[in-house]
């Protein structure tokens, strides 16, 4: 079981955070997470469940984590275990997350596929996705695995879908001539952009595209794409 205890900063004053995995006790806190992370246009049907969150807890408990600051829970993030083989990226979220659900989780797989992560509005401005995404890293490399594997939202790309295609507003963030709430988070915690995908998720904002994006386990020193 995985448990860190560290410190994030409001400007400057320490608060104590905690890292760990969450369990049925948590669940309702969860939920409310996820309500208040993705408010409307995002669809209300793809907050966690009790049943979801219960196959999470069982299926792969390592994959399973939320931050608390000062006591309270603030943020989760949650994973599963997939094979995935590069030459064959597409995917959707429903079909390789099993609609949130986690019953395809391979235990044997080389690659934690990262199935969400959200943090409370209100303590966003203390870093705590990246915290949680640097612990999803720890995982990786404790069950010596390929690599952390997701695909990000591009919520600002709804803005300029009239004059560029997912590909340039890709290109574009990337070069920081554009700034997007998730894939630019995703870059600051060292993520790297794999292809856009079509279709990946029910999403006004993104136009239905994904940016999948790794995060290679740099103790394997074979050649990893």
């Amino acid at each position: 079981m995985y448990r860190k205890e560290f410190f994030v900063f409001d400007e400057d004053r320490p608060v104590p955070a905690v890292i760990r995995n969450y369990k049925e006790k948590d669940f309702s806190g969860l939920i409310r997470i996820q309500q208040e992370s993705f408010p409307p246009p995002f669809p209300s049907e793809l907050w966690w469940n009790k049943e979801q969150l219960h196959n999470h807890v069982t299926l792969f408990p390592e994959g399973a984590l939320c931050i608390e600051v000062n006591g309270e829970i603030a943020g989760s993030m949650t994973g599963l275990l997939v094979d995935f083989d590069p030459k064959h990226p597409d995917h959707t979220w429903e079909d390789i997350t099993d609609n949130g659900y986690i019953s395809n989780h391979n235990s044997n797989g080389n690659t934690l596929y990262v199935v969400d992560i959200s943090v409370r509005p209100s303590y966003r401005k203390l870093g705590l996705g990246k915290w949680l995404m640097l612990a999803m890293y720890d995982v990786v490399v404790h069950k010596r695995l390929d690599r952390l594997l997701g695909c990000g939202r591009m919520p600002g790309y709804y803005k300029k879908a009239g004059e560029m295609t997912p590909k340039q507003y890709l290109e574009a963030v990337v070069k920081g001539e554009l700034k997007d709430p998730v894939i630019t988070f995703l870059l600051r915690c060292g993520r790297t952009p794999v292809k856009i995908v079509d279709n990946y998720l029910e999403d006004t904002e993104s136009s239905n595209y994904g940016v999948l994006m790794k995060w290679k386990n740099p103790f394997h020193t074979r050649i990893l794409k």
